[in-house]
């Protein structure tokens, strides 16, 4: 009875594990607190935070501000691009704004304060594509047959297989071995 529930205490353990690899984080956007600002140059640029930074579906960007004097517009691409305020998707006053990246792919955000996006005070995040696969990957089909190979022609070379089947296994079985590890250390 002991060792059984040893093994399920270590099993809770380990998918907690898991869970916390994969729980949603808050971003503060800049990295500080009153980073919502007009650059000071392209280095400040809060999008060259973001060039660096890796957004996931659930994540939260957080924005620290004077709600008084400026405020966080979220828009289309096509605002973003032409600092243009006057239809946002979503607009935020309150000086500790909190969004959530919900889906993959681009999000885009201006200043709502008069003139501070046409002077750089803007950012675009790109929340990347959550895997769906846990498996390897099947390698590509081959390529249907040339003439020239049906004529008696050169062979054609396989097609390569993707390098990311190698790196998911690998991933897999180093989780299993953790769970191996895990679950013997405790018992």
């Amino acid at each position: 009875m002991v060792a059984s529930s040893r093994t399920v205490s270590s099993s809770l353990m380990f998918m907690f594990f898991l869970f916390g690899l994969s729980a949603a984080t808050e971003l503060l956007v800049g990295g500080k607190e009153n980073a919502w600002k007009v650059p000071s140059s392209e280095a400040d640029s809060l999008n060259k935070w973001a060039g660096k930074s890796r957004f996931n579906v659930g994540d939260h960007l957080v924005w620290k501000y004077d709600g008084g004097k400026d405020s966080v517009l979220q828009v289309n691409k096509e605002d973003y691009a032409n600092c243009n305020s006057s239809n946002p998707i979503q607009e935020y006053h309150d000086g500790n704004t909190k969004v959530k990246l919900d889906r993959p792919g681009p999000f885009y955000f201006i200043s709502g304060a008069k003139g501070h996006c046409e002077k750089g005070q803007k950012l675009v995040v790109v929340v990347i594509t959550p895997r769906k696969r846990y498996g390897p990957v099947s390698p590509a089909p081959s390529p249907a047959p040339s003439s020239a190979e049906l004529e008696g022609g050169p062979a054609v070379a396989p097609a390569p297989t993707s390098s990311a089947s190698v790196l998911q296994t690998g991933f897999v079985t180093a989780l299993g071995l953790l769970a191996t590890i895990s679950v013997g250390f405790l018992m």
